[in-house]
């Protein structure tokens, strides 16, 4: 049953007794970079920025949460190590990745990554009211704001009758380690080379959002309030309700894909950053129809036994989408009253702890694969697969329920 008790069983006995007791890297410091499908550790695998600071904000929010001593001290393990390795002192930002002694291996600037830096930082500031953690967040706030942000007005018409629109904002994927442009900006190889993408802008609201509740600032509001347009304005595709993926840096180039898993989380992030902006305990009318909406376009994924599918051209069950779908219908039944929206909760809650958690070794399987089997290629732990979706959901299950 999908529950509080549930949900804390969840996360202490299947998710972070497995990060504290497998990815510990105690010879070369922080975390190891990767366990495979198999359960197999990697210790001379790269250590990614991603993975590291949702570790970060995994223990620092577990801490906050629960209160135990154990999970704070994986948390200031994270945040010393990303601030001995990760961090660049020289030009600021994060790097992407190092080699698993902790020397510098991509040293680039993905956004998406000094987002989650923010995410990390903040949560442990919030949890904690430690200073030099949220003077971090602060700095790599500044820097997403000061290289990665871009705004570009557009002219049209003839030259008689030349009116200026709305300024062509937003911010781009990836620059050089010294902010410079850089040619392959891709997040990964499975995503597009596009200078703006949805999941980039969801996971710098998401860290600001988090940010603003330890420091109120006019400016970072204001980012927040950008955010959110940018949101409701380019991103939210009005012709078939779902958020699109990849842009040039003119905001052309919509892609035909329903991203399932991306519709239903960036439905509940845009409703937490309307109420944390707002000071106010209900979401913005124009947001709240909006999102309703993008929440309804991802039930087009959602199948009879209560998992939803990846994508429209992905039929695999994936655990981060699993998650977000929990707590994405949560968010609905709560600001709706609809019992409806619960139930699909339920539902999918019942399919993910009965077919993706690893009972026998911890943690969730990436995914369930079409034919029922599960998808043992894909990593336990690593790069892209960390303690951020599945604590997450069980952390705000526990606060919502």
């Amino acid at each position: 049953m999908l529950s509080k008790s549930a949900a804390q069983q969840v996360l202490e006995n299947d998710i972070l007794r497995f990060w504290q007791e497998r990815m510990v890297d105690n010879q070369r410091g922080g975390f190891y970079g990767r366990i495979d499908g198999q359960n197999t550790l990697h210790p001379d695998a790269e250590k990614g920025a991603v993975l590291n600071a949702r570790i970060l904000w995994t223990f620092s929010a577990a801490y906050r949460v629960l209160g135990k001593p154990e999970y704070l001290a994986m948390a200031t393990r994270a945040k010393e190590y990303i601030l001995a390795h990760f961090l660049d002192s020289e030009h600021g930002g994060c790097y992407w990745s190092l080699h698993a002694d902790g020397s510098p291996l991509d040293t680039k600037k993905q956004t998406y990554a000094i987002g989650f830096m923010i995410y990390g930082f903040s949560e442990y500031a919030r949890a904690t009211g430690d200073e030099e953690a949220k003077a971090v967040a602060i700095r790599l706030f500044h820097d997403i704001e000061d290289h990665a942000f871009v705004s570009q007005k557009v002219l049209t018409g003839t030259p008689k009758n030349v009116e200026s629109q709305k300024p062509i904002e937003g911010y781009v994927e990836a620059l050089t380690r010294e902010w410079q442009p850089i040619a392959d900006m891709r997040l990964s190889d499975k995503d597009e080379n596009a200078a703006f993408t949805m999941n980039t802008h969801l996971h710098i609201l998401e860290p600001y959002t988090n940010l603003y509740r330890i420091w109120p600032d006019e400016s970072l509001r204001q980012c927040i309030v950008r955010l959110i347009s940018i949101f409701t304005d380019r991103l939210y595709n009005p012709e078939n309700q779902h958020v699109d993926c990849f842009f040039d840096d003119k905001w052309n180039g919509r892609r035909d894909i329903a991203s399932y898993g991306h519709d239903i989380e960036a439905a509940w992030l845009l409703n937490e950053a309307s109420i944390v902006e707002s000071r106010k305990s209900k979401v913005e009318s124009t947001v709240s129809e909006i999102t309703a909406r993008i929440a309804e376009a991802s039930l087009e994924g959602l199948q009879p036994d209560g998992s939803m599918e990846h994508e429209d051209k992905d039929a695999s069950r994936q655990w981060w989408v699993e998650c977000e779908a929990v707590v994405g219908f949560v968010d609905q039944w709560q600001l709706t009253g609809d019992e409806t929206w619960f139930k699909r909760a339920q539902r999918t809650w019942d399919y993910l702890t009965t077919h993706l958690i690893d009972r026998e070794h911890g943690e969730f399987y990436w995914a369930i694969l079409p034919d029922g089997s599960i998808d043992r290629e894909n990593d336990k732990a690593g790069f892209w697969k960390c303690p951020y979706h599945n604590s997450r959901m069980c952390m705000e299950l526990m606060e919502r329920l």
